[in-house]
């Protein structure tokens, strides 16, 4: 079904940089946060068997959920003037499964159904502004934000033996894979949304959207071919889509419509492994795929010596790194990796 609102790519515009940048401040308040991402995929269902926190974790799970989430259910992005993404969304959903939190789970749930389900499928609004006449001004999708309540949605479904969670999950996938995928030279490639990066001759493609425990969860669930063909074409393009001295992937990606051989670093933002693209380290530990060259290079990349600590990003094209230190949520991943070097 059409989406009923025209094109809109602010998600990949300065808004977005600034949605990245707060959510991955957020992701590490606790010290548990990264932790507790990368452990999801454990078990013999990787990204649906439940895995138990800590138990000296839930403290630090009341405490992200006390200054990060709204008594009504909303995930506040506390950089970026209050607003809520389908990304946090995701995000809080998947921390109240993993934290056994049906209460909380439900409530961010509900929020999210009442405030940012699209009225003609299963996908969820980009953006909620409150206090704003229209908050929710644009209803394309982010389907990184879409992946990420799905796979909430079917690992809620196996913890609490709840087959209406599952049933959920399984159409906003089914929705993903209608409205979010285009064929480029026999290659599935996944949009950023349902609208807004299929130009004439080419495709914008945002590598960190992949995130590949929830392609492998919904593969499992809602058992069809084209999440496997993702999933392989989605690691094809990482494989090939990196640059510069230290062989990193963009932000985001351009790919010629008539080749998955030709890419480059989109037009129209900086040829940086920035905000968007540090989380694809973060996405392959949590898929269990720490021996894909994307994840190396980001290792390699954070492990050299340099003044100032982790830097927040670092040009493809002149190999200059920020003149300022990375986030907290870099930092974490960049242990993550360093971490998981031999």
């Amino acid at each position: 079904m059409a989406d009923p609102s025209p094109p809109h790519c602010a998600h990949g515009d300065a808004d977005g940089r600034m949605r990245r940048r707060a959510l991955l401040g957020l992701l590490t308040v606790a010290p548990v946060s990264i932790a507790a991402m990368v452990r999801i995929g454990n078990g013999d269902a990787p990204g649906l068997e439940p895995v138990g926190p800590d138990e000296g974790s839930r403290d630090d799970w009341r405490a992200f959920a006390a200054r990060f989430i709204a008594p009504e259910g909303r995930v506040i992005d506390t950089g970026n003037g209050g607003v809520t993404h389908s990304e946090g969304q995701g995000y809080g959903l998947l921390f109240a499964e993993h934290f056994a939190d049906r209460e909380m789970f439900d409530r961010l749930l509900a929020w999210t159904r009442t405030e940012l389900r699209r009225p003609t499928d299963s996908l969820h609004a980009w953006r909620y502004r409150p206090g704003a006449a229209t908050p929710v001004d644009d209803r394309n999708n982010a389907t990184d934000g879409d992946l990420l309540i799905a796979l909430a949605l079917l690992r809620a479904g196996r913890r609490w033996d709840d087959e209406s969670y599952t049933t959920a999950g399984s159409a906003i996938g089914g929705d993903i894979l209608a409205f979010c995928v285009h064929e480029v030279d026999g290659a599935r490639v996944l949009l950023p949304a349902a609208f807004g990066f299929e130009h004439p001759g080419r495709v914008v493609v945002n590598p960190s959207y992949y995130v590949f425990p929830a392609l492998t969860a919904l593969a499992l669930a809602a058992p069809n071919p084209a999440w496997e063909a993702l999933r392989s074409d989605g690691l094809r393009i990482l494989r090939r889509a990196r640059f510069g001295r230290w062989r990193l992937p963009p932000d985001w990606v351009q790919i010629d419509n008539g080749s998955l051989d030709t890419m480059a670093p989109a037009a129209g933002w900086p040829a940086r492994f920035s905000w968007d693209a540090v989380r694809i380290p973060l996405h392959l530990a949590w898929a269990g795929l720490t021996d894909e060259p994307a994840f190396w290079s980001a290792a390699e990349f954070w492990t050299a010596p340099r003044e100032g600590g982790v830097p927040a990003w670092v040009d493809l094209g002149t190999g200059s790194v920020s003149p300022y230190p990375a986030s907290g949520g870099i930092a974490a991943i960049a242990e993550l990796a360093r971490a998981a070097r031999p």
